[in-house]
Formats: structure tokens, sequence, C-alpha cells
């Protein structure tokens, strides 16, 4: 056996198969790797080692990852024997029974599972720095964010600790962290993966289950192995024509480009995350697409105003159901500043503001689509986020009234594709002045994650990016 070397999961997968790997080796390397990095990232916040050891001891199942290491989100999403906090301090002592159906189907395509990945409070806020785990870094800069709420998965990615992690997405959650820490992070269209055992409600329009990444095929691995939905599930995505892992280095042919240099509605963009679409545009015109500047003509306001709407009532219902399990009221300290701020907002809303709410988001969806088909795009491409990658403490959960005022912008390119129930993919598209990644965002209409990734991989090859940040090992 050999010792791995710089590589993403499909190609450590394919060394494992031919025996130039050991799985039990693999397993080490990584459990070594997330006890010397971990330390000085933040990016865990559960582990099972030994469960990992014994799994791998007793035999992986001979599935298309086997031996791949991978981590899970510890949001929304259960691992069997480990913490499901979500980030909070009101769920500190609840501990999973089962094992989500994602997690489940990574076990069963032979993936081993680590542990779980650090989160802000309930996911609600753009970066990782809950009061209950502390701040997540990123490893290309420690003092910078790693975005929200996927933000200790996309670090453990970033800096080599594992190939690949889970993660969601609830308003740009997976594409979001994608970009400040210089991954691919695919957010899949709506009903594409299951989210059982939890019944989101209210959040399943919005709320979206796949992985960060450093390659574009592994995304198309991965998402081959968890897609399909669940018998009973409210939404569900047709059926690809063939693995989404075949869709990667496939000619898109030559496709319409609709460019949003800018962020839709009254946020500023900064000037290195228009510079980015720039490039990126140049980039797909050399490949010999055709690209040209758009206008979506919606209501950013109203849309995040749904959101916001949406998602309050969604915690409401949450803490709700807690406090009653616990037989008591909420204390000063079992929720955030902000998310009691946020609390608070939803109960400002009636029956009626919900119904309205979830109506706007799906006149928004409508619209988004009319830019697609015969006479509109084939993809959009537009920044990921409008701004560079905050410092820590920019985003500060414990000052209400800052949050107000910064929170929202981050998410303002990557929400309405959440309401319009499209598939959206961030790709690392250069660095900026301060040495710290700079993302771009692709989308294409429902269900269509095949023409996504035939294009992602056409990029990847046009103009390959670094995949793990400086100082660290890849794999």
């Amino acid at each position: 056996m050999t010792t791995p070397t710089p590589s993403d999961a499909v190609a450590l997968a394919a060394d494992i198969r031919a025996g130039e790997l050991d799985p039990a080796a693999v397993l080490e390397q990584a459990i070594g790797r997330i006890e010397d990095l971990d330390p000085g990232l933040g990016a865990m916040v559960a582990t099972r080692f030994d469960a990992a050891r014994a799994e791998v001891a007793a035999g992986l199942p001979d599935g298309p990852l086997r031996g791949v290491p991978v981590v899970i989100k510890a949001l929304g999403t259960d691992v069997a024997g480990l913490p499901a906090a979500d980030g909070s301090r009101l769920f500190a002592d609840v501990v999973a029974s089962v094992d989500s159906t994602i997690v489940q189907r990574y076990k069963a395509a032979g993936m081993i599972v680590l542990g779980t990945t650090n989160v802000p409070e309930m996911g609600k806020t753009t970066t990782t720095e809950s009061l209950l785990h502390g701040p997540c870094r990123n490893p290309w800069d420690t003092g910078h964010s790693t975005g929200g709420s996927s933000g200790g998965s996309a670090a453990a990615v970033a800096s080599g600790m594992v190939p690949v992690a889970h993660a969601t997405d609830g308003g740009g959650s997976i594409r979001i962290p994608a970009a400040m820490c210089g991954l691919v992070g695919l957010k899949p269209s709506r009903g594409r993966v299951p989210t059982w055992p939890h019944p989101i409600g209210l959040a399943a329009p919005l709320a979206y289950h796949h992985a960060v990444t450093t390659t574009v095929r592994d995304s198309a691995a991965l998402l081959d192995v968890v897609a399909g939905h669940v018998p009973g599930d409210a939404y569900g995505a047709p059926t690809p024509a063939r693995p989404f892992l075949d869709e990667v280095g496939a000619d898109p042919g030559r496709l319409r480009v609709g460019v949003l240099r800018v962020a839709p509605g009254p946020f500023p963009t900064d000037d290195e995350c228009t510079a980015a679409v720039d490039r990126t545009a140049g980039t797909l015109r050399g490949l010999g697409h055709e690209v040209r500047e758009v206008e979506l003509g919606i209501d950013v306001l109203a849309g995040m105003s749904a959101v916001g709407t949406i998602m309050g009532a969604q915690l409401r219902a949450t803490i709700d159901d807690r406090l009653t399990a616990l037989g008591r009221d909420l204390d000063d300290d079992d929720i955030e500043p902000w998310t009691r701020v946020i609390l608070e907002n939803s109960l400002t809303h009636s029956a009626p503001d919900v119904a309205r709410a979830l109506q706007t988001a799906h006149r928004l969806g409508w619209t988004i689509a009319e830019h697609f088909g015969a006479d509109g795009v084939d993809v959009l491409l537009l920044p990921t986020l409008p701004s560079v990658t905050p410092e820590l403490g920019f985003l500060d959960v414990t000052d209400p009234e800052s949050m107000w005022a910064r929170s929202s912008a981050y998410s303002v390119c990557t929400g309405m594709f959440n309401l319009s129930g499209q598939p959206a993919i961030s790709l690392p598209a250069g660095l900026d002045s301060r040495g710290l990644p700079v993302g771009v965002q692709l989308v294409a209409d429902y269900a269509r994650e095949d023409l996504l990734l035939r294009l992602s991989g056409q990029l990847e090859a046009a103009a390959p990016w670094t995949r793990i940040a400086p100082g660290f090992a890849g794999w």
C-alpha cells in the first residue's frame, strides 16, 4: 500500500478500488489531519473516530466512493450517536438517534463518516461564529470568516482535513462558504436530495442539501450518491437521464449565457467581485459561448422579506417545540441576541403574512424562470457574493443592530435561487487583492444540474483553481 497523494474523492476512491490505497490508512490520515488542524480552525464540533475504525475493520460497502472520508454539517442532518445541537445552546444536550437519509446514502456508497461540522446558530447568519462552538476560521487567512452556514464543512475541505463535506443551503449556505474558501458549492434543484427525518415544513421550499468539494466531478459523484426522493417527500426532482458524473467532461455545446455584473437590487458590489464575473465571462466567450448582459427584473427586497417571513415562522415552530419538550419558557441565554431578534420579528407575522410570503416566493420563481428557454438564456452568470470575505467579528451575533445593516447583503445574489428552486453552483474565480478566494455563480433552469456540471467542468479545465488553501496538504 502507498501513502495517499494529492487528489480528489473520485481519484481517491479509484485508488482504493485498484488496491493502491488501504481504507484504514486513508482513515488514519484523515483522523490525523483533523486532530492536527482543527484546534486552529474550529471546523469540527463532534467526531466518531472509533466508530469509523470499527466500520472499516468490519468491511465497508462496495459502493462508488468506498473508503472516502466525509464530514457532516451539524444542522438539520443527523448522525446517530452524535450531538444534534444545530449550533444552539437551547439544543446542546440533544443527541441524534438515527442517521439522516443523506448520511445513510453516504455510508451505503462506502464513505467513512468522521464527525460533524461547525455552524452558526440554527443557520441564521452567513458567517460561522456561534456562541456555542466559537468561530470557524478560514484556512486561507484565519482572521477571516468561512461564511455560513456551512462554514465548518468548507473549512474542513479547504484545509484538506477531508476531500469532501456535506453542506446545506437555505439562502446561500453552500455557495457562500464555497466562495469564501475557494471551493465548488452546488445547490441542487428543489426536491433533488431528501431531508428525512426532518420534516422542515415551511423551510422546505428554501432549504437544500448537498456538499462542498474541491472539484466539479466530486460534486457530481456525490450528487449521484444522494439524489432521489424518499416516498412521501413534498418535492421530488425529475430523475436524470444518466449519472451526473457522466456530465463532467461532456461538451455543453454553445450556450447562451446571461451576465449580471453586479448584485441585483440596492446592494453595492465590490469591484473585485465584478472583476471575477468579467474574467469568467471572458473565459466563456473564449470557449465559444454567447455572452450578453441581462437584467432579472425582480424585486429583490420583496424576495428577501419573503425569505425572512418563511424562515422566521419555521424558527418559531422549532423553538416552541423545543420549549414544550423541556416544559419551560425561553431563558435569556438559550439563544443568541441575533436569533432572538429574528424570533421576536416572527411573532409580528400572522398566518396570512406567511401565506403571502410563500406566494411572493412562487411569483419570484416564475419571473426568474422566464429568463430561460427558447427565447432566453441557458445559464446565468453573476457574483456569488457582492462583497469580499469579511474579517471575523464583522457579522457579530451579539450586536443585532449591526447585523440588520450588514448580514442581508451577503445572500442577495444567492437567496433568490432558493426561492426559485433552480440549481446554482459557485466556482472559484481567482483571488482578491488580499489573496482570498472570490467566487462566481452559475444558474440553470430547474432540474438542469446536468448542464451546470458540463459547463462548470469546462470552466475548471479552462481556468483551473487552487484546490486547497496555501500551507495545507491536499488529498
